[in-house]
């Protein structure tokens, strides 16, 4: 899938407050993430293009395990649960190709010619970088400023 980097611009701002607190609930960290990435994974299934809905069904968002605290990655893939929707096989039983990469990326059509993919996964995420960041930054601030506040240190 895509992969986005993230330059924040209150980063340091939220840094400061870090230190001013110490070490962060991984709760906290994993909440934030989430509801930044949320606002992509709502634009990627609204920009799915729809035949059954099966698509826009199956676009999720897991969060990868990370052994290093205060670190959360959320990926937007398909859900393999529905695998055997999205898999085909082929007339000798093989299967060739998935369906959702093939909407995403493009694919070549039995007669050479290539059909473009629809990029909404990974538009989501370029279209929405700035939100995303605000979103994560404004969550945790607001996270922290009450772990500091029920911590009594301001």
């Amino acid at each position: 899938m895509a992969k986005v980097r993230f330059k924040v611009e209150g980063m340091r701002e939220l840094e400061r407050s870090l230190k001013q607190l110490g070490k962060v609930p991984q709760k906290h960290v994993t909440a934030s993430a989430r509801k930044g990435m949320n606002i992509a994974l709502k634009q990627s299934k609204a920009n799915a293009p729809v035949d059954t809905g099966m698509l826009k069904k199956g676009i999720v968002s897991k969060g990868e395990r990370s052994r290093q605290k205060g670190k959360k990655v959320y990926r937007i893939m398909f859900d393999s649960r529905m695998n055997d929707i999205f898999q085909k096989p082929n007339k000798e039983g093989k299967i060739t190709g998935y369906y959702p990469i093939s909407q995403e990326y493009g694919f070549f059509a039995k007669n050479g010619r290539y059909i473009p993919g629809y990029r909404f996964i990974s538009d989501s995420l370029t279209d929405n970088v700035n939100k995303i960041e605000k979103t994560i930054v404004s969550e945790m601030q607001k996270k922290i400023d009450a772990e500091i506040a029920k911590a009594g240190l301001r």
